[in-house]
């Protein structure tokens, strides 16, 4: 079981599925830009292979949790574990398991789509 499947208790299902549908929704509400801007961060931080490969058709290209500590600072931490419901040492993790797939589910045609509002 994953560590996305074990809290999704709390949210009344699978977290990998309610992270597909709000982390865009989480990411816009603690980073000006959204998703956009957090995905433009990692492209500068080095991994553009991987943001490439999430907004491409084929495999999705993992990130880690270590990846993540180096791109994003502790307020962006601390907002999104907040929204989310979960201690910060607990985002990571989450974030370098449903960011993949959440990019890849609302880029469909290799466009980013805005989140519902």
């Amino acid at each position: 079981m994953s560590l996305l499947d074990s809290l999704g208790g709390a949210f009344g299902g699978s977290l990998g599925q309610m992270a597909l549908k709000a982390l865009p929704g989480i990411i816009q509400q603690v980073l000006p830009g959204g998703l956009n801007a957090l995905l433009d961060q990692l492209r500068r931080s080095g991994y553009e292979s991987q943001v490439n490969s999430w907004l491409g058709r084929g495999p999705n290209e993992p990130i880690t949790a270590d990846d993540l500590r180096k791109v994003l600072d502790n307020e962006q931490v601390r907002q999104m574990a907040q929204k989310l419901g979960i201690p910060m040492d607990q985002l990571f993790p989450a974030l370098a398991e449903a960011l993949p797939q959440a990019v890849d589910h609302h880029s469909p045609d290799g466009t980013l789509q805005a989140p519902p509002a």
